[in-house]
């Protein structure tokens, strides 16, 4: 089949946006199907987490970031000012924000920073209060400039894959392509036309998200609160209100949402009678659906983000966790394009992401049964906010709502191994994430070792091979990064043997994959072909 791009992405939203400009940095050429004809207003996600702000700063993108929270900080002040001056009483900046568990607001200032988890991100660190709006239109702007074509106002109306290929058709036409990645939302086409299986739990919950102009809001509490009668958020801008009742699923969840609506909501849950919604901004209504694919691939048919799984969009995963998605799909598709692509790289994309999506949808469920408003519930509410308290658990629950905790299951037993990289500053002037931008892989040399430099000749574009100390970690020799991030192999200094060693204890340099073994690079050449396919022997 010959094919008008290599790649169709159905849905621009930011996890298809990122995946279009993951692919367009492999020189894959990509075409994304969007059927709105603007980007989405409505309001969604406030915020992204460590792996997601990661991403874009290991993309060159953490500037604009940074502008967006300084501007989101601001509105976060105004709010504070405005409540002020309607007569709230005890209005204070809250103390330092660590994430929050079901309402249960997490405090900074019990959060365990020397954990070894928080260890590694670097500048990408300082960065979190970023709109979806705005993020999908930093990547819309960042996607034109690596020439993906972005089709506006066309929707996908269906498809027939084959082994070569893909035929897609659309409200105004059709084209031919090699791969159809699904990244069209939770009530996603591509995943119901291709037939895959979408097992899950039911919804209990109706809640709305909204900007609104109201009157009467002094009587709100700020930030969220648990009420007998459900649970709301007020703030942490100027008009922003979020309610969640337990009395099923909404009706129809593509009415219009209206001021009525959401006033009665709001009246309903927080008790306030003298509130009075004005106008709606934007608005919109979620439950809490929890399902997930059992595979995210299907002959040349994939799915990313909410295709893949949906949940509650409670602490914002669901905008996090597609951003990963993309990230471990995006260079693993294009490998597969370009034809280098190693057998059953592809069917790693599930492997390692399913688990990353089932323990989010655990996680957004325990949260909705800790908001319940009955007895039992609120005496175990009573509990975790007890619990929250320590630094212990603070530091628990905020390690699972930042994401620094997740990793790969990957062969090796060096502590960085599957783990996402450490922004390593270099001896000269560099950083790790300066070496990523341009979507390569990267085995990074930090004790000037010849032998280890070999290793990756003959991979050419493939893995990027950089040497540099890195003064602040001196028992560390070397690190193999995936184009994700991801730690493929690490390496500590050499031991008493001479050789390296995978966790910087000294062992026999006769017995291969011990600490301070001959095993170790031995190590480096099957994480090399496993994710990187056979090297040019000639160029070798």
């Amino acid at each position: 089949m010959n094919h008008d791009a290599d790649v169709v992405v159905a849905g621009g939203g930011p996890v298809g946006l990122m995946l279009a400009c993951e692919l367009a940095l492999a020189d894959v050429s990509v075409v994304v199907l969007e059927r709105l004809t603007e980007v989405d207003t409505t309001i969604k996600a406030g915020a992204i987490n460590s792996p997601s702000s990661e991403a874009f700063y290991r993309r060159g993108m953490l500037p604009d970031l940074a502008e967006v929270q300084r501007s989101a900080i601001e509105k976060f002040s105004s709010f504070l000012r405005q409540r002020q001056a309607e007569g709230a009483s005890a209005v204070k900046p809250p103390p330092k924000f660590a994430g929050h568990f079901a309402g249960i607001m997490l405090r900074g200032d019990l959060l365990d920073e020397s954990d070894p988890d928080f260890d590694g991100p670097g500048p990408a660190a300082e960065v979190g209060l970023v709109p979806q709006e705005t993020l999908e239109r930093l990547l819309a702007a960042r996607a034109a400039e690596l020439g993906v074509v972005l089709r506006r106002g066309v929707t996908l109306t269906g498809f027939d894959a084959g082994e070569d290929g893909v035929h897609v058709h659309t409200s105004d036409g059709s084209l031919r392509t090699g791969w159809l990645v699904g990244c069209d939302g939770g009530r996603s086409t591509v995943r119901r036309l291709a037939g895959f299986p979408f097992p899950g739990t039911d919804p209990e919950i109706t809640g709305h998200q909204a900007l609104v102009e109201m009157t009467g809001s002094e009587g709100l509490g700020p930030g969220w609160n648990c009420t007998g009668t459900g649970a709301y958020v007020h703030g942490p801008v100027p008009g922003r209100i979020l309610t969640v009742e337990f009395d099923g699923p909404p009706a129809d969840r593509e009415a219009p949402v209206t001021a009525e609506e959401l006033e009665a909501s709001l009246r309903h849950v927080s008790g306030v009678a003298d509130i009075k919604i004005h106008k709606v901004l934007t608005a919109t209504r979620f439950t809490d659906n929890a399902r997930q694919v059992p595979d995210y691939l299907a002959g040349r048919v994939l799915l990313a983000g909410d295709a893949a799984h949906v949940h509650s969009p409670f602490g914002g995963q669901g905008l996090n966790l597609g951003i990963g998605d993309a990230m471990n799909l995006g260079w693993k598709l294009a490998a597969t394009v370009r034809g280098w692509a190693p057998e059953g790289l592809l069917d790693t994309y599930t492997a390692e992401r399913h688990p990353i999506g089932a323990w989010v949808l655990e996680w957004t469920r325990a949260q909705v049964a800790l908001m319940r408003p009955e007895s039992h519930t609120r005496a175990l509410r009573g509990v975790i906010a007890e619990l929250t308290g320590t630094v212990a658990a603070t530091t628990f629950f905020a390690k699972k709502v930042s994401g620094v905790w997740q990793r790969y299951d990957l062969p090796g037993d060096h502590p960085l191994t599957g783990r996402s990289a450490p922004d390593l500053e270099l001896s000269d002037g560099s950083r790790l994430a300066d070496h990523l931008r341009g979507g390569q892989a990267l085995l990074l040399d930090l004790a000037d070792d010849a032998d280890l430099r070999k290793r990756a000749a003959g991979y050419g574009d493939r893995v990027r091979v950089h040497t540099a100390g890195c003064p602040k970690r001196p028992g560390l020799a070397g690190l193999l990064v995936r184009p994700d991030g991801c730690t493929a192999w690490a390496a500590d200094s050499p031991g008493p043997s001479g050789t390296l060693g995978s966790s910087g204890t000294p062992g026999s340099p006769d017995t291969p994959g011990t600490p301070g073994a001959r095993g170790s690079l031995d190590e480096l050449d099957a994480a090399l072909r496993r994710w990187f396919g056979t090297p040019d022997d000639t160029a070798a």
